[in-house]
C-alpha cells in the first residue's frame, strides 16, 4: 500500500469514527492526467456534523501519519468542505450539496469502494 492510499484509508476511518454517512474512496490512479490519486467522500447531517467530521480527519491524519492538509476550502459554511492532502482530496458535504454535485457520478470511470462493502477491515484496519 502506497502513502496516498494509506492517507485515503486513514481519512475514511476517521470519517467512519465520527459517523460520516455513505463514505466512499475513489481510486483515480487509472484516470489519465488526473490531478490526484484518491478522493474520499462522505456527508454529514448538518453543518456542525460536517465541521466535526473535518476536524476529526485533520486530527487523525496529523496524529497517525504526520499529515496536514495543504489547503482547506469551505469553512466556516461547512456545506462542502474540501481537505487537500496533495495526492488525496477529502470531500465532506451536507447531504443536499452532495446530491447536487454528484462527484461519484462524475468520476464513474474510476474504481469506487463504499465503506459498507469493506467494513470488516475498515479500510485496512481490523475492527477494534
Amino acid at each position: 500500500m502506497d502513502e496516498a492510499e494509506r492517507i485515503a484509508d486513514e481519512a475514511a476511518r476517521a470519517l467512519d469514527d465520527h459517523k460520516g454517512i455513505d463514505i466512499v474512496k475513489i481510486d483515480l490512479r487509472e484516470i489519465t492526467n488526473c490531478f490526484c490519486r484518491f478522493f474520499v467522500i462522505c456527508h454529514g447531517t448538518s453543518s456542525a456534523h460536517v465541521a466535526g467530521l473535518v476536524d476529526n480527519v485533520g486530527e487523525v491524519l496529523e496524529e497517525t501519519l504526520g499529515e496536514k492538509p495543504m489547503h482547506v476550502e469551505g469553512m466556516p459554511q461547512a456545506s462542502w468542505v474540501l481537505l487537500d492532502y496533495g495526492d488525496v482530496v477529502v470531500h465532506v458535504f451536507r447531504e443536499e450539496q452532495r446530491a447536487y454535485y454528484q462527484l461519484e457520478d462524475f468520476w464513474a470511470d474510476a474504481r469506487i469502494v463504499k465503506l459498507e462493502e469493506n467494513r470488516s477491515t475498515r479500510y485496512g484496519r481490523q475492527k477494534e
